[in-house]
């Protein structure tokens, strides 16, 4: 299964992000490998529908599910339409590293 974190910075240290179109980067985890891959979001600076375009991402990347903050109804539309399971956090106080050991309990 493929978990998508969103997150401010490209390494665990860095925090978590309540946004979903426009998160900084995405943590992305491999149940596999257990490994994170962090991915710039280039939907950051986009005029308009930043959470759509995100949300196509995270089903061309294969993710089941997606740690955020707060997802747009078009967004959350798509990713119920890829039965991508969305999961809210309203603390972004938190680093990545904190939330992947979470996960792992």
């Amino acid at each position: 299964m493929k978990t998508v974190i969103t997150c401010k910075g490209n390494n665990q240290k860095a925090h978590f992000d309540l946004r979903f179109g426009r998160a900084g980067w995405f943590c992305l985890i491999d149940d596999e490998s257990g490994d994170p891959t962090f991915i710039e979001n280039d939907q950051v600076e986009v005029t308009g529908g930043a959470g759509v375009k995100t949300a196509e991402k995270m089903v061309e990347l294969g993710v089941q599910k997606v740690i955020s903050g707060h997802f747009g109804p078009k967004a959350k539309d798509l990713l119920d339409k890829f039965n991508i399971q969305m999961v809210m956090i309203d603390d972004d106080d938190q680093s990545i590293s904190k939330i992947i050991a979470r996960l792992n309990k």
